[in-house]
């Protein structure tokens, strides 16, 4: 059963849109102090429902990673909505890029926007293996062992660094391209002891034990090579929404301006939509609700989708109910209460969403890491009578 919130946020995001712009007809209407209020209202649930408490900041346009871009697309389609849930392991993916940017085989990631309560379920760590600078000793079929270690605080003074194995893999010595290494425990820790986020550190040894010359092998850095081939890390994350829809939130109702409400029978006879031929109601079905992010300001920090369809339902629910109606059995008894007359007040059922979508968001954080996410009951799958 739909949420019977889903018309709020129509409601919501037929207001948000609603600023002025060349290309906007609100903007033939005068602007006021009141309807800029409902607007400011409108936008700051709108963040609600997206789950941000104000919208990043638009740091210029940056190129986001390869990586992202080719994830939101095998997820998303073009309009954003989701191709199958079961392709993304939890809600959530963030990238960050390398801050140490050393000459070392090191490399430091901030974390600081990743919440305390999100969930980490997996978290990868994505270098790019460059083509030998120098020519190897090793014939084509040789291989070499990669260890990545988390650094860790020194338990005794004076002593050497300590580090922990993560990952460990063998790597042909003349590829190249992007390696992923798992590195899940370590960024766990980092998120309970803040602290303890040192360095991550890349070991290179033959088979044998011996240490690599690093002009052998080599991984691309943040400060000599291009930045589609910088260090990234990859978290895979849930933040705990069950769903974007407004009912989870009870405070929905106070943060917009109060009007005064029309009767029922009043609100009904508005949500009927008529035909031109004889003034006969149109049924239950559904109609486009485009979202467009520019119209709304945020097109600044949102990479894909530039909007979305989240369509809307209307139209009336006569009686009988046919199975084209896709009613309830609720809905059934509603209509044949009303059309027979038995109890007063007892209204024709309603149309409404009867199959909600997820849609996904790629878009700049604050701190202009990239960060795809996933929103339940975004999109009008289907309308029914209910």
């Amino acid at each position: 059963m739909v949420s019977a919130t889903e018309p709020n946020l129509c409601a919501l995001l037929c207001v948000a849109a609603a600023r002025p712009s060349p290309r906007h007809p609100f903007n033939d209407f005068p602007a006021d102090s009141e309807s800029e209020e409902v607007r400011s209202a409108a936008i700051k649930r709108l963040l609600e429902v997206f789950g941000m408490g104000d919208p990043p900041a638009v740091h210029g346009h940056k190129q986001p990673p390869q990586y992202m871009l080719d994830l939101y697309n095998t997820v998303a389609d073009v309009d954003g909505v989701t191709r199958d849930p079961s392709l993304l392991e939890g809600n959530t993916v963030r990238s960050f890029y390398d801050r140490l940017r050393s000459e070392q085989v090191e490399f430091r990631f901030n974390l600081s926007s990743v919440a305390k309560t999100e969930k980490i379920l997996t978290a990868e760590l994505h270098l790019f293996k460059l083509r030998p600078q120098a020519t190897p000793t090793f014939n084509r079929h040789h291989f070499c062992q990669v260890s990545i270690y988390q650094l860790m605080e020194s338990s005794r003074s004076n002593s050497t660094q300590e580090k922990k194995l993560l990952s460990a893999r063998l790597l042909p010595v003349h590829s190249s391209g992007w390696e992923v290494f798992t590195i899940t425990p370590a960024v766990r820790s980092w998120m309970t002891e803040e602290g303890s986020n040192l360095r991550l550190h890349v070991v290179v040894q033959t088979l044998g034990g011996s240490q690599v010359d690093l002009k052998l092998i080599r991984f691309a850095s943040g400060r000599h090579h291009h930045p589609s081939k910088q260090p990234m890390l990859v978290l895979f994350t849930d933040d705990g929404r069950q769903s974007a829809t407004l009912e989870n939130s009870g405070e929905s109702t106070s943060t917009l301006p109060q009007f005064p409400m029309s009767s029922p029978s009043s609100r009904s006879a508005r949500s009927v939509d008529y035909s031109e031929d004889h003034g006969v109601p149109k049924p239950c079905q559904r109609l486009p609700l485009y979202v467009d992010f520019e119209e709304i300001g945020w097109s600044g920090w949102i990479v894909s989708p530039r909007g979305y369809n989240a369509y809307h339902c209307k139209g009336s629910c006569p009686f009988p109910l046919g199975q084209n109606m896709r009613p309830t059995n609720h809905a059934t008894v509603q209509s044949i209460i009303n059309a027979l007359k038995l109890v007063r007040g007892i209204e024709t059922p309603c149309c409404v969403p009867d199959k909600l979508h997820s849609i996904n968001l790629l878009y700049f954080d604050d701190d202009e890491n990239v960060v795809l996410k996933q929103y339940n009951d975004m999109v009008a799958g289907s309308c029914g009578c209910h």
